[in-house]
């Protein structure tokens, strides 16, 4: 198991990175813009390929890392299904799972802080994003937040786990690494209340200055999705009409680069292949069943929002696949144009 709780001294930041084995997959958990050198660094030193980068909710102090570790490494950004954020590759829901080559993280929905706030389990740990911080919680006065909700977050959510659950926050400004459950409920004062009304007057009285990088922080962090016009710029792009067309003309080779709970979930494309995203580069090299059985056919990749397929099509023309496109908007976009000429 390689484990690593990184610091940024700046906005007081945590970050995590997380794989079974050397030379495998990772996830790494809330990064840094400013720190994404010191992570791709640790990523070659530690023989690592990073799939998925995790942000447990739109941060209002620093700069996330994401957009930049997808574009430098082509990982998958993930939040959850609540973000504002413009586009992410995966948006997970409540009890979803997060996995990478033998790291499974369980998904928490737990609002309070923000109205996008995530926790993640893994094993014998829980990562708390602002929800809960060592002897303290998240503010609740801004981005939607809600006392209320974060304290059935708390009080129903995390604090239902065990006692000797590890605390891992995105946060702490006294030097403080870790805690646990149990000590958190022994010893954190906002957790001392009796009611959630006790919670929510604690909460309204705390009075607390704006961040400093909020105003610079919140915009950033809701444009971290690629861009896609280069794509369609560079004729590698379907609208879904085009995308409809072409499927009823047939001679196209339609893939679906989604992960297996998501099409069980929102449903797929009618005649689609599922390769998952990460699996994509053993199926672009020569003499794979995808390459065969794309001679003579075009390619269109899509997945959720389009992130992924983006991707996956510059990839694609890097290997020679001239013919493949994507489906611009993805799945999200496919759903509602069709949905809005039906009958």
């Amino acid at each position: 198991m390689i484990f690593r709780q990184m610091f940024d001294s700046v906005s007081g930041t945590y970050s995590y990175l997380l794989a079974r084995r050397r030379g495998g997959e990772a996830l790494i958990i809330d990064p840094v813009l400013e720190k994404v050198e010191r992570y791709i660094q640790l990523l070659n030193e530690l023989d690592l390929r990073l799939v998925k980068a995790i942000d447990t909710h739109l941060h209002a102090d620093h700069v996330t890392g994401l957009g930049e570790l997808r574009d430098r490494t082509q990982c998958v950004t993930v939040m959850g299904k609540e973000t504002n954020a413009d586009v992410v590759s995966i948006r997970v829901a409540d009890g979803d799972t997060v996995e990478a080559d033998g790291v499974r993280l369980g998904a928490i929905y737990t609002p309070g802080h923000t109205d996008d706030s995530y926790c993640f389990t893994f094993e014998d740990r829980v990562f708390t994003g602002d929800t809960l911080l060592i002897r303290g919680t998240g503010r609740t006065d801004f981005q939607n937040g809600d006392a209320r909700a974060q304290y059935n977050s708390l009080f129903n959510r995390l604090l239902k786990l065990t006692d000797a659950t590890l605390v891992y926050p995105a946060h702490d400004y006294k030097g403080d690494t870790v805690s646990t459950i149990g000590e958190e409920k022994a010893f954190n004062p906002r957790l001392q209340v009796g009611s959630v009304d006790d919670y929510v007057a604690i909460m309204r009285s705390l009075n607390l200055p704006d961040l400093k990088m909020m105003d610079v922080a919140v915009p950033a962090n809701m444009s971290v999705g690629l861009s896609q016009d280069e794509i369609a710029r560079s004729g590698w792009s379907l609208e879904p009409a085009e995308l409809a067309s072409a499927l009823r003309g047939g001679g196209i080779v339609l893939v679906d680069l989604r992960e297996q709970i998501e099409r069980d979930r929102y449903g797929e494309i009618p005649g689609s292949l599922h390769i998952a995203y990460g699996a994509l580069a053993n199926n672009l090299r020569a003499g794979s069943s995808l390459r065969s059985a794309t001679r003579g056919k075009d390619l269109v990749f899509y997945c959720a929002y389009g992130e992924r397929s983006a991707m996956a099509v510059r990839s694609a023309h890097d290997a020679g696949i001239s013919t493949a496109r994507h489906l611009h908007g993805g799945f999200d976009r496919w759903t509602k144009d069709r949905a809005s000429v039906a009958p």
